[in-house]
C-alpha cells in the first residue's frame, strides 16, 4: 500500500483529490494539511511514501516545505501540484526536492499515475511542463522520466 499526504491550502482541493485517491485499492491517504507547516510537522512523525504537495500556500509554500520535510524524510517522494506552468516555478521545484509536478488543470488524468510512478522510484511530469523539468533534472535521472500524454 502506498502512503499519501495530501497538502493543499483549498479544502475542496483536498477533499477532492482524497475522494479520488480513495477509490483505488493501492493508495492510502493517512494524512492531510492545509499549509507547508502542518506537512511538515505530519512528515516528521511518520514519513510517507509520497506527499502531494500544493506549490502555493500561506505560511510556507510547498518549495520550502519539500526542503525541510526531505531532511528528516529523504526516501519520501513530493509530486508537486501547481496551476503555474512556468520555467520558474518548475525549476524551483525540482531544485527543491520535488520528484514529480502536475499542473492542476490534468490532475484527473494525472494524480493516481503519478504517485504510482513516484512510489517506484521515478520522476512523473504532466506533458505540459515535462521539457522543461527535464532540463533540471541531474542526468542519472532522466531515464526514470514518465511523462503522461
Amino acid at each position: 500500500m502506498i502512503t499519501v499526504h495530501l497538502v493543499d491550502d483549498h479544502a475542496v482541493i483536498r477533499q477532492s483529490l482524497q475522494y479520488l485517491i480513495e477509490k483505488s485499492d493501492d493508495i492510502q491517504v493517512v494524512a492531510t494539511a492545509s499549509n507547508g507547516i502542518e506537512a511538515v510537522a505530519q512528515a516528521s512523525s511518520g514519513c510517507p511514501d509520497v506527499i502531494v504537495m500544493d506549490i502555493s500556500m500561506p505560511e510556507m509554500d510547498g518549495i520550502e516545505a519539500t526542503r525541510q520535510i526531505l531532511l528528516n524524510c529523504p526516501t519520501t517522494r513530493v509530486l508537486m501540484l501547481s496551476t503555474y506552468d512556468t520555467p520558474d516555478y518548475i525549476r524551483r521545484a525540482v531544485e527543491g526536492g520535488a520528484n514529480g509536478y502536475v499542473i492542476k488543470d490534468t490532475i484527473s488524468n494525472d494524480l493516481l499515475a503519478g504517485i504510482r510512478t513516484l512510489s517506484l522510484g521515478k520522476h512523473y511530469f504532466s506533458q505540459k511542463v515535462a521539457e522543461i523539468a527535464e532540463a533540471y533534472l541531474p542526468g542519472e535521472s532522466k531515464a526514470g522520466l514518465i511523462v503522461e500524454l
